[in-house]
């Protein structure tokens, strides 16, 4: 399994017109050759792939990175409830390398803009 280690910061948006830098994510993702994520690779071993979110002073969110019943890349932090997964956009598309844009809907929905700041091996 080709794993990478992802940081995510948010990227500007109105609340926050420079981005935040202490609001986002580190990821270990299982990456391919075009930085997209490898589904076959997550199916190996789907416990490696995990989420860490920080959020401007609250509790870090520990979680794994999932896929819901539509297909969609999720970020799980409890497996007994589904209200608390928090979804890519379009995750499935997306390469991660440094400068490229994500977007992710928190637990309510909110969708956000996050810049990949660093990509290394995990």
């Amino acid at each position: 399994m080709s794993l990478r280690h992802v940081r995510l910061e948010m990227a500007r948006e109105p609340a926050y017109p420079q981005g935040n830098p202490n609001r986002g994510y580190e990821l270990v993702l299982p990456l391919g050759a075009d930085d997209r994520i490898d589904a076959a690779e997550w199916e190996k071993n789907p416990s490696a792939c995990t989420v860490e979110r920080f959020w401007d002073g609250e509790k870090t969110e520990l979680g794994y990175l999932e896929r819901n019943r539509a297909g969609q890349w999720v970020f799980d932090y409890d497996f007994d409830d589904e209200a608390d997964d928090e979804e890519g956009f379009r995750f499935g598309e997306h390469a991660f390398r440094t400068g490229e844009y994500v977007s992710i809907a928190d637990h309510e929905g909110t969708m956000h803009t996050f810049t990949v700041v660093r990509v290394t091996p995990a």
